[in-house]
């Protein structure tokens, strides 16, 4: 039904800077400071992801490197110990690395680096080879799109596709990436699917939806008096030609 999404091969930047597992601690250093990256990409002789190598994974050399560690940073910081006496990216690296592959929609980027907390990811093909890397910033390129796309977009695929033949127009509004719909819909359940559907639309930030149901109409007898209840034969009256009630 939309258009198609963005997959991370879209945003990603092709241009990456990767080094080998025997690439040494020095080097690690300078390439780090020449690109001005904080974070590199460890790979095999066919380009193949091993792991990632951080700035993190080399502060241990300098945290331990003017005295012996206390008793709590050899029994809880073990990992961090050996990387302070590391001398080669595959001794320093993280692995195996976080990755994503290059057709996986944003959204699924946005996913892993929430939850591993990275903030940026090699980006691979289905062989592990290493074709770009993703950042957070390249994710949210997304809501630099134009207000007016975005609305077209809703117009076209979401409200023409739920509702093809309404009864009077569906509004669709687009200010600073949040949507506003307005008219009215045959079936208020569907209100929620509508404002899903807009939400999933890219460059989206937020979504008002104010759609209402159908107008009541009258009831064609509101003006006939209500006939009273007769049920009880105790309530049953015969009236007299005098007046009197039997």
């Amino acid at each position: 039904m939309h258009g198609t999404p963005h997959t991370v091969a879209d945003v990603m930047t092709r241009t990456v800077v990767a080094v080998l597992a025997g690439t040494v601690f020095k080097d690690l250093v300078k390439t780090m400071d020449r690109w001005r990256v904080s974070a590199l990409p460890v790979v095999d002789g066919d380009h193949r992801v091993l792991g990632v190598v951080s700035e993190a994974d080399l502060l241990p050399k300098e945290e331990f490197r003017d005295g012996d560690p206390d008793r709590y940073a050899r029994l809880r910081r073990l990992s961090d110990l050996a990387k302070a006496g590391a001398r080669t990216a595959e001794e320093l690296m993280t692995a195996p690395a976080v990755t994503v592959r290059a057709d996986e929609p944003l959204p699924c980027a946005a996913r892993i680096m929430a939850r591993c907390r990275v903030k940026r990811l090699p980006v691979v093909d289905a062989d592990g080879v290493l074709k770009g890397v993703v950042s957070r910033s390249d994710l949210l390129k997304v809501f630099l799109r134009d207000d007016e796309d975005i609305a077209n977009e809703v117009r076209h695929q979401v409200v023409a596709f739920l509702f093809p033949d309404p009864e009077e127009p569906i509004r669709v509004v687009a200010r600073d990436g949040v949507v506003t719909l307005t008219g009215r819909v045959p079936d208020t359940s569907i209100v929620p699917v509508v404002a899903r559907l807009v939400r999933a639309v890219e460059g989206v930030v937020d979504v008002d939806c104010a759609l209402l149901g159908p107008p009541r109409r009258p009831d064609l007898d509101a003006d006939l008096p209500e006939a009273p209840p007769t049920d009880d034969p105790a309530e049953e009256r015969t009236v007299a030609p005098d007046g009197c009630s039997s």
